[in-house]
């Protein structure tokens, strides 16, 4: 089933009346939605619809008005949220107990940054699943695995000379504190990049890319070739800084150009939608892995400071680094959950950005406040 949206412009339209507009208070598998391409920047997506899993189907002639389609006025709330908002932005919304999806720049690569520690608990858990780990295995962390920016364990590391954790309490670290040596570590655990990149694959979960961990990623994005020493204090920033601006510029333009972990925000929601209808990992690590997202400290006043008392929200976010105010990479992803128990994938990507942090986090807000907003309708 295939649903055609689209906006069309607002006359007179500024960032701050869109974002006041929209701050207002077991089963079958389902195979991912295929991405049709839309022209780049155009306000409209087409986006193919699989069937939903619902616990119980309620009877014919009974599904609440938003189950088959968006709400009306959400696709032009979205879009015109997008379209007043500075910088390269992706947004995605899917209904995920029904039977549809809208999207700006849907099919589009954006950064993903830390919301890649997602797939690595996915690809750990699905190696439990199948008896290749166990959440009880230990795993040794030393000063040879020190990554770079924000890794509160290594603090630990360096005051004890080894740390030895489960997987789970690794997972618990990567994804609740973003914790890059805690990621780094299960990514090593669970056999590298390519791992993950072969889950991806096997899960068919579409144009989700996986680079090439922590410290390679973020050398190669500065335009620095890595040093084990990078690890240490602050020597990545310096060394970062004596570059010639004109290297740091081509690092990042090619870096934005082609992101080596980019994804699409419609890819994002369509997996999200697809770890909370249980098609992706088994129901005890579904539960497991939902409920550690919903223990996550950072980005407490993105997408989730916009939903209304009485919702839920699991999430991940995402921070790259800046070049000259212009930030690679401001995301969060997450599933929201209204009071009656319906539940939403919101994606918003950002994938450069010059604009201050506050009005990020206003525009996500607005996102979120809108689907709540609009629930029921």
């Amino acid at each position: 089933m295939t649903f055609h949206f689209s906006g069309r412009p607002l006359l007179g339209l500024t960032i701050g009346a869109a974002l006041l507009a929209g701050c207002v208070s077991s089963a079958a598998i389902v195979p991912p939605p295929r991405q049709a391409q839309a022209p780049k920047g155009s306000g409209a997506v087409t986006v193919p619809i699989g069937q939903p899993v619902r616990n119980a189907a309620p009877p014919r002639g009974t599904l609440d008005p938003g189950f088959r389609r968006p709400a009306p006025g959400l696709s032009d709330r979205i879009y015109a949220l997008w379209r007043a908002y500075p910088g390269r932005v992706g947004i995605a919304v899917q209904r995920i107990d029904g039977e549809w999806a809208i999207a700006q720049r849907g099919p589009d690569l954006f950064p993903q940054q830390s919301v890649s520690k997602l797939w690595v608990a996915m690809t750990v858990l699905d190696a439990v699943d199948n008896g290749r780990l166990s959440l009880d295995q230990r795993v040794r962390i030393g000063p040879e695995d020190l990554v770079v920016f924000h890794q509160p364990l290594a603090a630990r590391v360096r005051a004890e000379g080894s740390v030895t954790m489960s997987v789970r309490d690794l997972i618990e670290t990567a994804i609740t504190h973003s914790d890059n040596l805690a990621n780094d570590s299960l990514l090593r655990t669970v056999g590298g990049p390519e791992a993950v990149r072969a889950f991806l694959r096997k899960k068919d979960l579409g144009s989700i890319r996986f680079g090439p961990g922590e410290r390679l990623l973020q050398a190669g994005t500065a335009g620095l070739t890595w040093q084990q020493s990078y690890s240490i204090g602050r020597n990545f920033q310096t060394a970062r800084a004596a570059l010639p601006p004109a290297t740091r510029r081509a690092a990042m333009d090619n870096y934005l150009a082609n992101p080596v972990d980019g994804a699409s925000p419609s890819a994002i929601a369509s997996g999200l939608t697809r770890l909370a209808r249980g098609t992706l990992l088994s129901p005890e690590s579904t539960d497991y892995l939902l409920g550690v997202m919903s223990r996550t400290k950072s980005g407490p006043k993105r997408l989730k400071a916009g939903l209304p008392a009485g919702w839920q929200f699991v999430h991940k976010t995402g921070t790259g680094q800046d070049l000259n105010g212009m930030t690679a990479g401001y995301n969060d992803i997450g599933i929201a959950t209204a009071p009656d128990g319906t539940r939403y994938a919101i994606v918003v990507m950002m994938g450069s950005t010059a604009s201050p942090i506050p009005a990020r986090m206003q525009l996500m807000q607005a996102v979120s406040g809108a689907v709540a907003e609009f629930h029921g309708r």
